[in-house]
């Protein structure tokens, strides 16, 4: 889908469909949504006094205009109560309106910029949220599916339409902002839903370094098996024994500042599929373990995004891939392995492997001079028994931290919720033959897994997100697609854009 902005009235539009809105308990329109309904003599207002259109949120009506205007139809979206109306309802309204009009005979929307009027938002941030929305809304994973009695029907272009010239001006960079955002959240998610066999680690690094080929602001680096070894990559290496894949640890270089260091280093587990090893997992829903690489695909698909923008930061990102399988060679309970910075690990778990592969990812990241680190990771399933599917865990060795990513992620429409890391939470990984365990036995899964990851960044400023409960999806909701959800990819791209 191309989106485009353009200075004119939008009743004049001859797209497929226009897309005007209405607020809950508005009964005379005004704006846009006003001359629409004069040019259709009337006919939104007609509509609310039947009861037809009420403006609430989630209501989507659409009318034929009868030749009354150039566009044969018009599409009112219900923006639900002015008090609630954010740029997070944009962005689901957006999503849901790409999604309704997806339909043979529609190729071409126009639309006005939603809340950038009476609704009282920024304009800027309203058009960036439109086009974030429309993009992440036209999502679909359809490359291995045939095309027999398969309805592929897709909008090709998106017209964000102006009125005034100089707002319509000042649009242009925030829906190409929005276009960025949207297409890397996108690349994730099609990385994530890829099955297994179709994404070994050596294919998530050809992808990575595709990635990287099409940016000249970035560079790349894969260490192999042996380099790994030669650097003491220990914990990674552990997990990668029982697979015939070779393992793979991708790092992606971004210079916007060209200082010494890193401003921030994103570190994403790359487990392409996981059964969970010795320790193997119930045959129930394993499948879904084709997506426990979804924190490499957010990091890599996050350095789309950055290079696209060019913030004047440093950023490097990290993602150690592998396959966790119970072959001859794998790891066994009572193991015990050395990280990269020299902690040994007492293995008690194989299926607590997340955390052993970011071990070294997070080591080289300190070796390479981050000042700042960001982990993501499908961790534990502990954090869908405290969060369900409405929001992620944080945890955090720095509050300042902490807060900017909250505040990226706000910005993103994404929910977080930070965990404590109180020092009590120590004991419950140590071990009785090694440096600590990766795994507890106490409960509080979740902190566990940070508590893990805590020993591997040194004193730099950390936090780790644990999107193992939202990493997946099994239905559509606003920006949210089912299947792969896309979750904290704009996170982490917002993040690095606020470090300018």
């Amino acid at each position: 889908m191309q989106i485009a902005t353009s200075t004119g009235d939008i009743a004049r539009s001859d797209a497929d469909v226009i897309v005007v809105n209405l607020f809950e308990g508005v009964t005379t329109p005004g704006g846009a949504t006003g001359a629409v309904d004069a040019a259709l003599n009337g006919a939104i207002r007609r509509l609310i006094e039947l009861g037809d259109v009420r403006g609430k949120a989630g209501e989507l009506t659409l009318i034929h205009t009868h030749g009354q205007l150039p566009a044969p139809r018009v599409l009112i979206a219900g923006l639900g109560k002015q008090a609630d109306f954010d740029l997070d309802a944009v962005r689901n309204l957006s999503a849901n309106i790409v999604r309704f009009l997806r339909r043979p005979g529609i190729g071409r929307v126009a639309t006005i910029v939603h809340g950038a009027g009476i609704g009282g938002l920024a304009p800027e941030g309203a058009a960036q949220a439109v086009a974030e929305g429309a993009v992440l809304g036209s999502y679909r994973f359809l490359k291995h599916r045939s095309s027999n009695g398969d309805d592929r029907s897709e909008i090709a272009t998106l017209e964000v339409v102006e009125l005034d010239a100089a707002a319509a001006a000042a649009f242009e960079p925030a829906v190409r902002r929005g276009e960025v955002l949207g297409l890397a959240t996108n690349a994730a998610r099609d990385m994530a839903n890829e099955p297994s066999n179709h994404l070994t680690p050596t294919m998530l690094a050809e992808r990575a370094q595709a990635v990287a080929a099409a940016a000249p602001a970035l560079s790349i680096q894969v260490l192999e098996g042996a380099d790994m070894e030669a650097k003491g990559m220990g914990s990674m290496l552990s997990v990668a024994k029982g697979s015939a894949q070779p393992p793979k640890m991708i790092r992606i270089d971004y210079r916007g500042r060209g200082g010494e260091g890193f401003d921030l280093a994103i570190v994403g587990k790359g487990i392409t599929f996981d059964t969970g090893g010795i320790s193997i997992k119930p045959a129930a829903n394993m499948e879904a373990m084709k997506a426990d690489m979804t924190g490499a695909a957010t990091v890599i698909a996050a350095m789309q995004a950055i290079a696209a923008l060019a913030p004047a930061v440093d950023v490097v990102a990290i993602a150690p891939c592998t396959e966790n399988m119970p072959g001859g060679n794998a790891t066994k309970p009572g193991d015990v392995v050395t990280a990269m910075n020299g902690t040994t690990i007492e293995i008690l778990n194989t299926d607590a492997e997340g955390r052993l592969v970011l071990a070294d990812g997070l080591c080289w990241a300190v070796e390479l001079g981050a000042r700042r680190i960001v982990d993501v990771a499908t961790l534990t399933g502990a954090a869908t028994t405290s969060f369900g599917d409405v929001c992620y865990g944080i945890m955090t060795n720095d509050d300042a931290l902490a807060s900017q990513l909250e505040n990226a992620a706000a910005r993103s429409g994404e929910k977080t919720w930070r965990l404590p890391m109180f020092k009590e939470y120590d004991d419950y990984v140590k071990s009785e033959v090694a440096d600590i365990k990766n795994s507890g036995n106490r409960g509080a899964g979740t902190i566990v897994g940070a508590k893990f990851l805590e020993r591997f960044v040194a004193r730099t400023p950390w936090v780790h997100l644990d999107i193992a409960n939202v990493d997946m999806m099994d239905k559509e909701r606003g920006w949210v697609s089912k299947g792969a959800s896309g979750y904290s990819v704009r996170t982490l791209i917002n993040l690095a854009l606020s470090l300018e």
